[in-house]
C-alpha cells in the first residue's frame, strides 16, 4: 500500500511540469485524485494515461470561487471525501519594476497568492467534515529570496509564507495541517521559460555553486510533497520545506 491509500487529494496546476508530476506520484501513492487547470487540452492527455476510477481533470482556474466550489464537489460527490488540497498553480512572469505593468503586477498576485488563499478557504468545509486533512502551498525559493526581474514572483511566493503560517494557526483546531513547499531550479516548462533570459556562461556558474550542483527534477519535489500530505507528516505544520539542491543555504543568500 501507498502512504497516501485511502485518501482523496485535490491538485492544481495538475496539466504539466510540476502539477502533473504531484498527480502522478500521487496516484502512484495510493490516491484518488482531482486535478485542475486551465490548460484543458493538456489537462486532458494527463488524464487520460490515468484511470478514470482514481483521477479525474477539471477545467479549474483558481481565481475563480465558482471553479474552487465545482473542484472540491467533483472530489466529494466522486470519491466521497476530501483530504488533501496541493495549492500548486502558479505564473511565473519576468519583468523589472520599473517595465512591468501593474495590471501584470496584480496578476501575478491574483493567480499565486490569492489562488492560494482561495483553495485554502474553499476546502475548510469537506476537510473538516473529514474530520482533518492536509494543505500543502507550493511556494518557492523566491519567498526567502528576491531577485531582479522577479519582483511580481517573488511578492506572491513571499505571500504565500504568510497565508500558510496564519491558516496553519486557524485551522489546526480542525485538524487541518498546512505547510509550504519552495523549491529551487526545478526542470520544468515553466521555469526553463525563464531560464531563456539567463546567459549559458551565467546559468553553468550558477549551477557550479550548488552543493548538488544540477537542477531538480520535478518527482524530487512531488516526493517531499506527497511526505506532507500523508499521515507520516503528522506532527508538521506551519512549516516551510526547501527542496533546492541548497541553493539559498550559502552565503550568497
Amino acid at each position: 500500500m501507498g502512504r497516501l491509500a485511502g485518501k482523496v487529494a485535490l491538485i492544481t496546476g495538475g496539466a504539466r511540469g510540476m502539477g502533473k508530476s504531484h498527480v502522478r506520484h500521487f496516484v502512484a501513492e495510493g490516491a484518488k485524485v482531482v486535478f485542475g487547470d486551465v490548460l484543458d487540452d493538456w489537462g486532458a492527455a494527463v488524464a487520460g494515461k490515468l484511470d478514470p476510477d482514481v483521477a479525474r481533470y477539471v477545467h479549474h482556474d483558481v481565481t475563480s470561487e465558482a471553479d474552487w466550489t465545482a473542484a472540491v464537489a467533483t472530489a466529494v460527490e466522486t470519491f466521497g471525501r476530501l483530504d488533501i488540497l496541493v495549492n500548486n498553480a502558479g505564473i511565473l512572469q519576468h519583468g523589472k519594476i520599473a517595465d512591468m505593468a501593474v495590471e501584470d503586477f496584480r496578476r501575478s498576485l491574483d493567480i499565486n497568492a490569492v489562488g492560494t488563499w482561495l483553495g485554502i478557504k474553499s476546502v475548510i468545509g469537506a476537510m473538516t467534515a473529514a474530520e482533518g486533512g492536509s494543505i500543502v502551498n507550493i511556494s518557492s525559493i523566491e519567498g526567502f529570496a528576491g531577485a531582479a526581474g522577479l519582483a511580481a514572483y517573488s511578492a506572491s511566493k513571499f505571500a504565500i509564507r504568510g497565508i500558510t503560517r496564519s491558516a496553519a494557526q486557524e485551522l489546526g483546531q480542525f485538524g487541518i495541517r498546512v505547510n509550504s513547499v519552495h523549491p529551487g531550479g526545478i526542470l520544468t516548462p515553466m521555469a526553463m521559460s525563464m531560464a531563456g533570459n539567463v546567459d549559458q556562461d551565467t546559468a553553468t556558474n550558477f549551477l557550479s555553486r550548488l552543493p548538488i550542483p544540477r537542477f531538480g527534477e520535478p518527482i524530487e519535489v512531488s516526493r517531499l510533497v506527497a511526505f506532507l500530505a500523508s499521515d507520516e507528516s503528522s506532527y508538521c505544520t506551519g512549516s516551510e520545506f526547501l527542496v533546492d539542491g541548497g541553493m539559498i543555504s550559502g552565503p550568497g543568500y
